[in-house]
């Protein structure tokens, strides 16, 4: 069997308006954000889940709520958080955005490397196998988890998921869909 997902970002935050960079810093959604969230629901009401995966960071449990609250059961996982930008919390993201191959290997300054969040996928990714076999889970969560995913589940290198990445033609949509096998 195989195990179905499709992968939802939170909305946008005050600091994304700010580009600044949250980490592991809770965020606030923003107005826009919020509206994105409720909007979700509509967009994308012909899919069904199992249940609905978010990271224990207060944007993504926010934005779950406000898209999928009364209708699915929502699980908080912290392997699903954002990568630790360390020193660079909160700071702009001018300072580093363009520089993230750097920190696949080596960790932001007192923060983690995106191999570490690749860990913590991976752990997710075989709880899944172990949990929920022949099942469609929602995930609400982050850039850096949703890399890690294309790099575990599409066998992107870090380098192929980071220039490819939607962020950087700012096309999203309502859900990237996985598959684990």
């Amino acid at each position: 069997m195989s195990i179905k997902i499709t992968y939802f970002v939170h909305g946008t935050t005050t600091d994304n308006l700010l580009d600044l960079a949250t980490g592991w810093a809770d965020g606030e959604l923003s107005e826009k954000g919020i509206k994105q969230s409720i909007e979700l629901t509509g967009q994308i009401s012909h899919l069904k889940f199992d249940v609905i995966f978010c990271s224990d960071l207060k944007r993504a449990i926010d934005s779950a709520n406000y898209s999928f609250k009364n209708i699915y059961e929502i699980k908080i996982d912290p392997r699903l958080r954002e990568a630790n930008y360390g020193d660079y919390t909160q700071k702009s993201g001018k300072l580093f955005k363009d520089r993230l191959i750097e920190y696949v290997e080596k960790p932001f300054p007192n923060g983690e490397s995106y191999k570490d969040v690749e860990k913590r996928i991976d752990e997710f990714v075989n709880y899944l196998k172990t949990n929920y076999d022949g099942k469609h889970i929602g995930i609400v969560a982050h850039q850096a988890p949703q890399l890690a995913l294309d790099v575990l589940l599409r066998k992107r290198t870090w380098k192929e998921a980071i220039e490819e990445d939607w962020r950087l033609t700012k096309s999203w949509k309502p859900g990237w869909e996985y598959i684990i096998e």
